[in-house]
């Protein structure tokens, strides 16, 4: 225990706060939880779509910027993920590392709000009606998030959007017709994580700390990847799972990796057949 943080327990215990930090974060976080499990019809519709799309061969598009990156290299690939989704991560808009200088955070949240970058990105792909598409922003706000989703829905392509919905809403869109990712989506699912995302309040500090999206996100991202695995395995295509040496020994998880990136490769060949 810190010496110095004993008066400030003493009176947040008098006042009526009777939670550290952590245990905040962490109550906060199984609200999330219930948020998530509330979803679950939409999770497994969800599914239906993503699975049927891999089912045909063809792939479910992924797409983040900014931190959403993240649940984009959730679903694939990592391991207890399969082929099947094609992440669409553009390193001008996700690349945070470097914060300031070149290839700095100010450039990146520039060109998230840049319009016709998103018609520029989906030229790279044929997309057809078999294939679906997952969207992710936590704010539903920015230019380039919304017209991708804008981009599949032109191309027949359903649309899941992943938003945090309380954040989203209070939020104002960046786009000049107004609209948010979840008015451009078939359906649209939620992190459960607050306005502003941050869920801890520390006493002396106006801001809040510790977001919360991501442990919804990430929720959302296994439950609908569990939900998809079933429905391929009763579709008789049991789905090549990225998996440790240590549950199936070395020489089986290398058989894993090399199949399911052999078969990865092959489902992206399809984006990649123009007529010229």
């Amino acid at each position: 225990m810190v010496p110095e943080l004993e008066p400030l327990r003493k009176r947040r215990f008098e006042e009526g706060f009777f939670m550290g930090a952590t245990a905040a974060y962490i109550n906060r976080a199984r609200e999330i939880v219930d948020t998530v499990s509330a979803q679950e019809a939409a999770i497994q519709q969800a599914a239906d779509w993503f699975g049927k799309s891999i089912l045909a061969g063809r792939m479910v598009h992924l797409f983040g910027s900014g931190h959403s990156r993240i649940m984009v290299e959730e679903m694939w690939p990592r391991y207890g993920s399969f082929p099947g989704f094609n992440p669409i991560v553009e390193l001008s808009l996700t690349f945070h590392n470097g914060v300031v200088g070149a290839n700095g955070q100010r450039q990146a949240m520039f060109l998230e709000n840049t319009i016709g970058l998103a018609d520029r990105i989906l030229r790279n792909y044929t997309v057809t009606e078999q294939d679906t598409a997952l969207v992710v922003s936590s704010s539903g706000c920015n230019v380039v998030p919304i017209e991708m989703a804008q981009g599949f829905q032109q191309r027949g392509v359903k649309v899941v959007a992943l938003v945090s919905k309380q954040h989203a809403d209070v939020s104002s869109s960046r786009h000049p017709s107004g609209k948010k990712l979840q008015d451009c989506a078939d359906l649209v699912l939620d992190t459960g994580a607050p306005a502003g995302d941050a869920m801890v309040k520390i006493d002396g500090l106006d801001t809040p700390v510790s977001p919360g999206s991501t442990v919804g996100g990430c929720l959302v991202i296994n439950a609908i990847k569990a939900e998809v695995a079933e429905r391929l395995v009763a579709g008789g295509k049991p789905p090549k799972v990225l998996t440790a040496s240590a549950l199936v020994g070395a020489e089986r998880a290398t058989d894993l990796f090399e199949a399911a990136y052999d078969e990865h490769a092959a489902r992206l060949r399809g984006l990649y057949q123009f007529e010229l």
